[in-house]
């Protein structure tokens, strides 16, 4: 049943939306996003790398025995430093982290307004206050306390 309650949540969750969507974390990565997809050539070599991340996962699965292993080894290798060390790919990954790192905040910010003892995932240890840095999501392999 809709309340008045829920009618105020909804205002202000669209609000927040919309606020990220105009923050600078957002333009910025916006901005690195179709710098990199709108160069074909760097396209070219994204969709390449991800043709041989494929073949990887499948020489991964027989591991060295399998007959590409030495070729897929190398190839992933060097298709990843290429584009780790794309000036464009690289400014990419900075303002993912940057606006990950605003979800997290937010997320964290909303978990603890609801109750102390809510596990947020963040992903980072910085944010989390429990031991586990994933918010007790990893299964039990995180060995924390909770």
């Amino acid at each position: 049943m809709m309340t008045d309650e829920w009618i105020t949540i909804i205002e202000k969750a669209e609000e927040l939306t919309d606020m990220l969507l105009l923050s600078e974390a957002a333009a910025e990565y916006r901005q690195s996003y179709n710098t990199v997809y709108s160069n074909k050539e760097l396209t070219n070599h994204i969709r390449t790398f991800t043709t041989m991340k494929e073949r990887y996962e499948e020489v991964q699965r027989f591991g060295r025995y399998h007959p590409d292993y030495q070729t897929v080894m190398k190839n992933i290798r060097v298709q990843k430093r290429e584009l780790d060390l794309n000036e464009k790919v690289a400014a990419l990954r900075l303002a993912e982290n940057d606006l990950q790192e605003l979800f997290d905040e937010i997320s964290l910010l909303i978990g603890k307004s609801v109750s102390d003892s809510v596990k947020v995932p963040t992903g980072n240890s910085f944010f989390s206050s429990s031991s586990c840095g994933s918010g007790c999501g990893s299964g039990g392999s995180c060995s924390c306390s909770a």
